[in-house]
């Protein structure tokens, strides 16, 4: 028997989502879900997305969001999905202006939709390890790689010509090693431009590859920037100081970070940027 499931095509900096509403409990099982998602995100045969962003009811928030990467797996927490799941809900309640909050494996989310540009508050980031040595086959040296947890795994490696990296096969490395063993690693390539603005590239746990932005990713590149520059800064700033960066990211777009920054302690991160819904359809199973 074929099932039709409306869907909706959405896209926050590059990053890719398709969202269907599960409120109805169509799919009742995550084994059932990460199926479909591996069905619809596939790009020769599917609709094409970097993930699966499903809305379900909570009794925490005003809606459940999971997440699905394109190759099944479910994610904790995706800082570009949250925002485009924002701007649908805005969309269901039919207000182009629009405060929610949104319960995640990571945690409650809290949104504010105004029009095309959404903004959330990540829960607070965990898991700080700076300057950890790892050895990647075919360099002669070791890396000193930083990570954080901003909802999912980040580890961050500062470069300088960022073009020239070859973010696959580096990245596939770090995001297998045994240093970030079990769950692996988004891996987070950034170039310094100045002390408020800096680009990524990132490896993306679950899509397997290079995307062409993470939300959570630029979040974990502008927070490890500003500890590192604030740790080698000539005059250590008493007290919280609060902190916005730009974040440049593959797809040309640039995404804002604010943060509070006390020592080593962050509170109060949000991620700002445009998100659009594209099309809606119809997808047969």
């Amino acid at each position: 028997m074929v099932k039709k499931i409306l869907f909706r095509k959405l896209v926050a900096a590059g990053n890719d989502f398709v969202l269907i509403d599960n409120r109805a409990h169509r799919f009742v099982s995550q084994r059932a879900l990460a199926a479909f998602a591996r069905k619809m995100c596939e790009r020769k045969f599917g609709a094409g997305a970097d993930g699966l962003l499903v809305v379900e009811r909570s009794r925490r928030a005003d809606f459940r969001m999971r997440i699905f990467n394109a190759d099944g797996s479910e994610a904790e927490m995706c800082g570009n999905g949250a925002r485009c799941f924002a701007l649908h809900c805005a969309g269901m309640k039919k207000k182009k202006d629009l405060d929610l909050t949104i319960e995640t494996l990571a945690g409650i989310v809290h949104a504010q939709v105004r029009a095309e540009q959404v903004k959330i508050n990540l829960p607070p980031p965990k898991g700080l390890k700076l300057d950890i040595p790892i050895r990647i086959a075919g360099l002669k040296r070791k890396m000193r790689v930083h990570c954080i947890d901003t909802g999912v795994p980040h580890t961050v490696v500062f470069v300088q010509g960022i073009d020239e990296i070859d973010v696959y096969a580096i990245g596939r490395e770090i995001r297998y090693h045994k240093a970030f063993a079990p769950r692996g690693t988004n891996v987070d390539f950034v170039e310094v431009l100045n002390d408020h603005f800096v680009e990524v590239r990132t490896y993306e746990r679950g899509v397997e590859g290079e995307t062409l932005a993470c939300g959570t990713g630029s979040v974990a590149s502008a927070l490890i920037t500003g500890y590192t520059l604030a740790r080698t800064a000539a005059v250590q700033t008493a007290g919280a100081v609060k902190k916005v960066f730009q974040v440049q990211t593959r797809s040309g777009e640039v995404l804002t970070i604010y943060f509070t920054l006390s020592g080593n302690v962050v509170t109060d991160v949000w991620l700002q940027g445009k998100a659009e819904s594209v099309y809606e359809g119809v997808y047969h199973v």
